[in-house]
């Protein structure tokens, strides 16, 4: 596998205090099946969907359990985290993790943008990242809910190489950043249809066959419907919680509904 674009997501996981519950419910929902926990790495239990790599899950560190938020954290590709960890900071970023090497799979660090957004730094050594994308059972798109849509709009293009498009909507601030001319990510302003104690956060949205199937399997395991299904130009999808908590969407690529959005540099 040749190393991702800098600036492309390339992972994604998330930190559950019931592990085998999170393999249960994905297992079903997205048809996840997944390694034995790599316990000299905390527990990390990396998902494979048709036998390629797509994501994990790990348990808490030891002490921290009563602490514990369960969330997906995406993961955005650099041929150098300690570099980027420099345009982090130069860029109003907070650094949560320091750049560290994980044995020889590559090195990581942890940040959050100046709206308050968690996201992930990936180098990668022998694991690249994802191993299948954009089909079902996989990553598909991700957007940054974000409480500052400024401040969040100048530190992705401080730290990466992306080109701002704004939809021309009035209705909404959606903004798309692309490298080159493939969009990588998507930027959404959280208005009053969120709850207030609610931080900025990265939605990751995974590809299924059928997004009303899909709801129905995670809402009858416990998750909750947050939004959705929609049909819309770039596919039919909705917004869960699932019942630890973490947010994700399901969206059906192939189930399209209306005329593109114009987007316009910005």
């Amino acid at each position: 596998m040749t190393a991702f674009p800098e600036g492309t997501p390339c992972w994604a996981d998330a930190m559950f205090k019931d592990v085998e519950g999170a393999k249960a419910f994905y297992g079903s929902v997205l048809g996840w099946t997944f390694t034995e926990a790599a316990t000299e790495y905390g527990g990390y239990t990396q998902a494979y969907s048709d036998g390629k790599a797509v994501a994990a899950v790990v348990p808490p560190m030891p002490g921290q359990e009563d602490e514990a938020h369960s969330a997906w954290c995406l993961y955005f590709a650099s041929p150098d985290v300690a570099a980027t960890a420099e345009k982090i900071k130069a860029a109003g970023g907070e650094m949560l993790m320091e750049p560290m090497q994980v044995g020889p799979f590559g090195s990581m660090l942890l940040a959050k943008e100046p709206g308050g957004a968690v996201f992930g730094v990936w180098q990668g050594g022998e694991h690249k990242g994802f191993e299948k994308q954009n089909e079902p059972g996989a990553f598909a798109w991700a957007e940054v809910f974000s409480r500052e849509p400024g401040g969040t709009d100048a530190f992705l293009t401080s730290v990466f190489s992306y080109r701002k498009q704004k939809m021309a909507d009035e209705t909404m601030d959606y903004a798309v950043f692309d490298l080159g001319e493939q969009p990588v990510l998507g930027r959404m302003e959280m208005g009053d249809d969120f709850p207030p104690h609610m931080p900025s956060y990265i939605c990751v949205y995974f590809a299924v066959d059928d997004c009303d199937a899909a709801v129905k399997k995670a809402t009858d395991l416990g998750a909750k419907l947050q939004f959705g299904p929609m049909s819309s130009p770039f596919g039919r999808f909705a917004a869960l919680t699932d019942p630890q908590g973490a947010n994700f969407s399901v969206i059906d690529v192939n189930t399209t509904e209306g005329d593109m959005p114009n987007f316009t540099d910005a």
